[in-house]
């Protein structure tokens, strides 16, 4: 209540700046694709088919080419972790929200049997300046979309990046961005836990070379880092091989 309260009495800081940060942060586009691929043997059936869906960092963007982001690496690390081969595919919108995910992308998604999903989704919430109650309806009404449609599938929402380690973001914006950021993380998580669906925690730390050149996106060494720290969730129980 506290965090929610501080994070209003700075809404003049977030509209200030808000505005000046729209005005000269770098539009940046997804990399070229294709937006899908295979990491181990190719020509067999691949034992872990992943999705990775969400908003601009399931796209990509950030990097030059798809094989770089943040989809490719994960099943790289994951077939690194077992050995098995590993079928990917990406599906990401720059700038959408939760509710934008649950009920644009989801519905359009191809009928596959993906076995794992990584979910990244909430910086555009946070950015968005979206209240708990709104956050809870669009999220919340996504979790229990893609529980309903992959109902084996195991499912984890990978949260926002500590805001206060952005370069792109001058101190106060990002000072008010954390605060949000922290309200819509812990209402996320619980409806994780309540909804089936796998909670990892914030990136326990990002360096300014995990940036792309807009200093906001992830780069091909922040994908590769984050893939890292996202791997352990999506197996949860799952053999690693030694």
């Amino acid at each position: 209540m506290r965090t929610a309260f501080l994070s209003w009495l700075m809404l003049p800081v977030y509209i200030w700046q808000g505005v000046g940060i729209r005005r000269s942060i770098e539009r940046m586009l997804p990399p070229a694709g294709p937006f899908h691929g295979t990491a181990g043997a190719r020509g067999e059936e691949a034992p872990i088919r992943l999705l990775v869906l969400g908003d601009s960092s399931a796209a990509g963007v950030g990097v030059d080419r798809a094989e770089d982001g943040l989809a490719a690496r994960l099943a790289e690390r994951l077939h690194a972790l077992t050995g098995e081969a590993v079928r990917w595919r990406a599906i990401g919108s720059n700038s959408a929200v939760s509710a934008d995910v649950r009920d644009f992308i989801v519905p359009n998604v191809a009928p596959e049997g993906f076995t794992h999903i990584l979910l990244s989704i909430g910086t555009n919430d946070v950015k968005n300046f979206h209240t708990a109650r709104r956050f809870k309806r669009g999220f919340g009404g996504l979790l229990y979309a893609l529980r309903a449609r992959w109902p084996d599938a195991r499912i984890v929402w990978s949260p926002p990046v500590d805001m206060l380690r952005v370069p792109a973001l001058p101190r106060g914006l990002a000072k008010v961005l954390s605060l949000r950021e922290r309200v819509l993380a812990r209402l996320g998580a619980r409806l994780c836990l309540e909804r089936g669906v796998v909670p990892a925690t914030t990136l326990p730390r990002v360096e300014p070379a995990g940036f792309s050149r807009d200093g906001f996106h992830a780069s091909a060494d922040g994908a590769a880092y984050t893939a890292g720290h996202l791997a352990p969730y999506l197996l949860g129980d799952r053999t690693v091989r030694s």
